[in-house]
């Protein structure tokens, strides 16, 4: 893991005491000069019993139970340094993981960075990325504990999230039964909307670049719809039909999207006019905005900021989900492996 082998430096960051390393390059700090810079800007919170300088992290565990997932960013292929600083990437990677943790219904303690980059790159590019994690992390309730850095032509983030569920079960994907409502908290369509800005060589409506950016999940979302017994939940990173197609399958059931119910803000609607794009598309499939969805019990009350956007029935052939009753059969939704 990172471990600082001239002991931690109590940076306190972002208060500005981290030190910075102008005009230098990875190869030229060095891989442990490396480490120092990215240490120096770490955080504990109470769950951190042991921090980066040792063989391992040590994190609070209360219940017992740690919900770990992991995720993987590479130039290139999920970010472009020519449309998002360092600082965005940091906060997206931190972002679309620690969501996934929230979509456990569990709460975020930790997350690990691995880190490939090359020795020409900037040593400013990995302490900025560091920063973006420390600060998504602390919208979160989390920390940095630690991680690795390695030398590599393409650069990599590889995150691990924890988090304790607090004594709750786990809300999985499987749990949706018919009778269920469908609901969603958080933006859907605006990474992607900003995407097509960003893709057409523009900076503007800027809301929505920065949405592509640095998604925003509502993380205290998935613990309260735990709470109020959510019986399947999942963030919207693939894209909400995708999404909902996930938790579909692992219920066998039908989940029906009612279009009339979803948000289409009216600058959506012009950025989609301007680049010929039904704005409904990114809606339903344009993931990466890491909302929570979730299938709620039909006499649940729904918590506050939550929009009741479809229901879940019994499965007329195989489980899916389906928009105003019928397959939707356009292109979208992420796939890795896609074209």
């Amino acid at each position: 893991m990172l471990s600082s082998p001239g002991g931690r430096s109590p940076s306190g960051f972002p208060g500005g005491a981290a030190p910075r390393t102008p005009g230098r390059t990875v190869g030229e700090l060095g891989e442990f000069g490396l480490i120092r810079e990215l240490t120096s800007r770490i955080t504990p919170t109470p769950a951190v019993r042991i921090g980066p300088g040792d063989d391992a992290a040590v994190v609070a565990a209360p219940d017992r139970r740690v919900v770990a997932s992991t995720d993987l960013l590479l130039e290139g292929r999920h970010f472009r340094r020519d449309w998002s600083t360092a600082y965005d990437v940091g906060r997206k990677a931190a972002a679309q993981n620690l969501a996934d943790i929230a979509a456990m219904g569990a709460e975020p303690t930790a997350l690990l960075l691995g880190l490939v980059v090359p020795a020409e790159l900037p040593a400013t590019w990995p302490t900025e990325l560091m920063d973006g994690l420390h600060d998504e992390c602390q919208v979160a309730g989390a920390a940095v504990v630690g991680g690795d850095v390695v030398r590599g032509e393409t650069i990599t983030v590889a995150i691990t999230a924890l988090g304790d569920l607090h004594g709750r079960e786990p809300v999985t994907r499987s749990g949706a039964r018919p009778g269920d409502v469908v609901a969603v908290t958080g933006w859907l369509g605006w990474s992607a909307a900003g995407h097509a800005v960003l893709a057409r060589g523009f900076r503007s409506p800027r809301a929505f670049v920065e949405a592509h950016r640095r998604p925003e999940p509502p993380y205290h979302a998935g613990p309260a719809a735990a709470e109020l017994g959510a019986t399947a939940m999942t963030d919207v990173s693939d894209g909400l039909v995708a999404d909902l197609g996930h938790i579909a399958e692992a219920s066998k059931v039908r989940i029906d999207i009612r279009s009339a119910a979803l948000d289409v803000p009216a600058q959506m609607s012009d950025i989609g006019q301007a680049v010929g794009v039904d704005p409904l598309q990114w809606v339903l499939t344009g993931g990466e905005d890491h909302a929570i969805v979730a299938t709620f019990p039909a006499d649940a009350k729904l918590p506050a900021r939550w929009r009741r956007i479809g229901e879940v029935l019994h499965p007329s052939a195989a489980p899916q989900a389906t928009v105003d009753g019928a397959p939707w059969n356009r292109a979208g939704g992420w796939d890795h492996f896609g074209s």
